[in-house]
Formats: C-alpha cells, sequence, structure tokens
C-alpha cells in the first residue's frame, strides 16, 4: 500500500510529550507500585514469595493441589508452579487447544550481588568478616564504600529455614566492605579498572567487639556467632547450607528531580519480571493459553536446576497438558514449537556520558518505550537469537494497534562488547522469539536507573502480545 511522503519515516518520539494528564497519572502510579515491590524483593526467593501472594490473591492456584487431586483444568484455569524458591511460573488457560502454541514471557529474577562463601566467617586483626563469592557480571569497584545488606536463608540440619534479612530496616546496622584512603593509593590508582579490587578482597567487615571471655580465641568472631545465635539461633556450620546473598541496603528512590525516573538495585531483570507479571494478572479471557516464565541464574549462564535450560519447564508444560487431558509426548513437541515468545529482558539505555559505545541510529533511549533487540550476542552476533522478521513484523502490527510506544536497538556497537539472554535458550525448542524490556542507565552495578514511562509502556506491550499474538 502506497503511503504519503510524511508517513514514510518512523519517528521514535519520546512518549513523555503524548500522555494526557490521566496517562502521565497511570504512569507516576505503576511506578510507585513498582518502586515499593523493588524496595523489598531483591533476592529471587523474595521475589517468588511476592509474586505468588498476589498471584494466589487473583485466583492461581499451585499445580501440585492439581496433581494431587487428578483434578482437570480448562479455559480460564489459572495455575502456577514454583521450582525450589527461585522459579515461578503462571498459566492463564485459553479457549483453544495447548497444541495450538503458547504465549510466553520469560524474564530471569536473579541479578548480580555477592553471595557469601560455604565457610564464609573469620577473624583478621580484631575484625569479624565475611568473606564472598561475587556472582554474575560486576565491576568489583563497584561494591566499595558502600552500605550493604544480607537477604537469604540459612537451612538447618534438621530442615528448618531461618529467613534473613539484615540492614533494610530503619534501626538496622548494614555491612560493607573497605576501600583505600586516597591518600595511600598511588600503586591502586595505576591499575587497570579490573584489578583496583580482585575477587579475593571482597571481604565485608561485620564486628569488632571481641566476647567478654579472656581464655577464647578469636573473640570478634566468637561474638558475632553469639549474637546470631540468640537471633536466628544458628551455629557457624549452617552456613554450609545457607543462601545468603549481599546487596546494597536501602529502598529504591525516584531518581530525577521530575521524578520521572526509578534508581534500584536489580532492575536487571526484575523490571521485566514484574511488568511480566503486571501484564498478565491484567489478562481477563484468552484464546491461547498465557505463560509467565520467572527464572534464576541467567546472569551466570541459566544453568542448573533453577536456570533456563533446566527442564523444569517443559515438565510443567507436559504437567498443564495432561490437566487438561492434552498430554502426549508429539503435542508437547506441538505446543512447544507453535509457541511465541517475548524474551523479556532489558537493553542498555544510551547515556550522554558515555557515547562513544553506542551506535545512536540503533541504540535504545529513556523516554521511548519497549525496546525490541532482533540479536545481542556479542560481535559477529555469536551467541544471539536472531529473531525472524515475519515475527517482528507481527509484533509492529501489535503494538501499534494497542498504541504502545516502542523502539529498535542493539547492545552497543559491534565490536564493543556484548550480552545474552535466555531467548536462544527457548528458540531450541522452535518457537518465535525475541528480546525485549526497558533501557537500564548503570546495568550491573549497584544501583540501576529505569524510566517511568518505559515501565508502562512495557507493561502494556507485553499485555498486547497476550492478548494478540
Amino acid at each position: 500500500m502506497k503511503q504519503k511522503l510524511d508517513e514514510l519515516t518512523k519517528d521514535y518520539e519520546n512518549v513523555w510529550s503524548k500522555y494526557s494528564e490521566k496517562e502521565m497519572q497511570n504512569v507516576f502510579d505503576f511506578g510507585e507500585k513498582y518502586r515499593k515491590f523493588m524496595s523489598f524483593c531483591k533476592t529471587e526467593r523474595e521475589c517468588v514469595i511476592e509474586l505468588t501472594k498476589i498471584a494466589q490473591a487473583n485466583g492461581y492456584v499451585n499445580i501440585e493441589d492439581i496433581i494431587k487431586e487428578g483434578k482437570k483444568v480448562s479455559a480460564g484455569d489459572k495455575i502456577f508452579a514454583i521450582n525450589r524458591g527461585k522459579n515461578l511460573f503462571l498459566f492463564h488457560m485459553g479457549k483453544e487447544p495447548m497444541e495450538n502454541g503458547l504465549r510466553i514471557l520469560g524474564a530471569h529474577i536473579d541479578s548480580p550481588r555477592l553471595d557469601l562463601k560455604q565457610n564464609p566467617l573469620y577473624e583478621d586483626s580484631d575484625f569479624a568478616m565475611f568473606d564472598t563469592h561475587y556472582y554474575g557480571g560486576i565491576k568489583k569497584y563497584q561494591w566499595v564504600a558502600l552500605p550493604l545488606a544480607i537477604h537469604g536463608v540459612v537451612v538447618k540440619q534438621d530442615g528448618t529455614i531461618e529467613n534473613i534479612v539484615i540492614g533494610e530496616e530503619e534501626g538496622d546496622p548494614v555491612i560493607g566492605i573497605s576501600d583505600l584512603l586516597i591518600h595511600l593509593s598511588r600503586d591502586q590508582m595505576d591499575k587497570k579498572a579490573n584489578e583496583v579490587i580482585e575477587g579475593e578482597n571482597l571481604n565485608i567487615c561485620i564486628g569488632s567487639i571481641p566476647i567478654q571471655q579472656e581464655e577464647e580465641k578469636e573473640k570478634v568472631k566468637k561474638n558475632i556467632l553469639r549474637l546470631l545465635n540468640e537471633k536466628y539461633e544458628i551455629c557457624e556450620e549452617d552456613f554450609v547450607s545457607a543462601e545468603l546473598e549481599v546487596v546494597p541496603a536501602g529502598k529504591a528512590r525516584d531518581y530525577g528531580l521530575d521524578r520521572s525516573m526509578i534508581m534500584a538495585y536489580g532492575h536487571d531483570d526484575r523490571v521485566c519480571a514484574y511488568t511480566s507479571f503486571e501484564a498478565m494478572m491484567r489478562i481477563k479471557k484468552t484464546d491461547k493459553t498465557c505463560v509467565v516464565a520467572l527464572v534464576d541464574k541467567e546472569e551466570i549462564g541459566s544453568v542448573g536446576a533453577t536456570g533456563a535450560h533446566s527442564k523444569f519447564f517443559e515438565n510443567v508444560v507436559a504437567e498443564v497438558m495432561h490437566a487438561a487431558g492434552e498430554y502426549t509426548d508429539l503435542n508437547l513437541r506441538r505446543t512447544l514449537t507453535n509457541s511465541k515468545m517475548l524474551s523479556s529482558d532489558v537493553s542498555a539505555g544510551f547515556d550522554p556520558n558515555y557515547p562513544s559505545v553506542m551506535e545512536k541510529r540503533n541504540a535504545a533511549y529513556f523516554g521511548k518505550g519497549i525496546v525490541f533487540n532482533k540479536y545481542t550476542g556479542a560481535r559477529g552476533k555469536s551467541g544471539c537469537n536472531d529473531a525472524n522478521p515475519e515475527y517482528i513484523a507481527e509484533l509492529r502490527k501489535i503494538m501499534n494497534k494497542h498504541n504502545v510506544a516502542w523502539q529498535t536497538a542493539e547492545l552497543g556497537k559491534v565490536d564493543q562488547g556484548g550480552g545474552g539472554t535466555i531467548a536462544y535458550i527457548l528458540a531450541n525448542y522452535g518457537m518465535d522469539v525475541i528480546d525485549c524490556g526497558v533501557p537500564v542507565h548503570n546495568m550491573h552495578a549497584p544501583w540501576e536507573i529505569v524510566s517511568k514511562a518505559d515501565i508502562y509502556e512495557t507493561m502494556k506491550g507485553y499485555y498486547a502480545f497476550l492478548l494478540e499474538a
């Protein structure tokens, strides 16, 4: 179809200028809900617990109960499945057979951080210290001289679980990693950025008061163990079966004098997990079965029993098909192959402080909406999922129909670096997949930045996809 001359170009406008007063309020209201979520959900387990509560309040039923009771499911039923407390899968059953394909939103809920080692506690020079192992891709120098908190669980020998959160309440102490004073840092300042702080030096100071017993050795360490035992009834050996994550302390905050952005730990990738979840909660009726898959371990290669490479998702789909009376091995294969997915993950937002790493015509910008990345990968597209143009054309149509602000980008200049997502893993089933999500500043730093407008438009885009794809 021929178009007018002024319709031939695509102008990716800043969406803030398009909002009515009512729409602007919707953006800020949704941003505030997300900010509160990010203030308290700083680990995979915390995300799963919080989102499961909301899902159950919206009528979702645990797949385990369906299996135990031998129930059948049909159109309109809502189901959730949890894997080891760190994956959450949601299904909203559609009218059509599952064999016709699923609409899937897939995001990850792990973020770069510091993990305590299995034997973390030691004493040095009258300081009690925690030894850590960093998780995911971080700039190690960003984690020093920063207030830190501990989130996680300690599983005791008898199987009881102690939930630990230290450093978030108003009266809580915080912990941290010391930095070298500028007066004595001549040698340090001559090092490359990736050598300024070495991984084995990310040791956290947690105390300095010795226990008041003269015959004891490592008195400061013993005093910390005494405090932990009094509050949580744990001993040193319990650290072996603990999962304790060290994260930036403090709540997510409005960012910018105009409050147009949010600063938080873990936007990558909880901003896409949250918007995917919220889009799912808005679905009332659907022809095709809609799915939200929130996975773990993306930051270290999607490996293990809770990563996207695990067979757990495939197994849950099989269980749901069985409950719907549709399961055969062939039907399962057809279901996955006929599915369509948005790999809901963040993109690098253009930063005017660092323009040299971006190619401006193919960069993601704050305030221009949800970002579609046809491919990610590194350098010659290595390791990426490269989405088919037929699928992209379909998504363009859906976004435009629902008045969703969208843009397209790649992850920086061709030879600059790169990154990956879970997209290629689900594409291995033969389904159509593309990466899309929210542009981010400070990605993988302790505090990341996103635009409230992009959060809102991304939720709208995910909702439109679930309705139409």
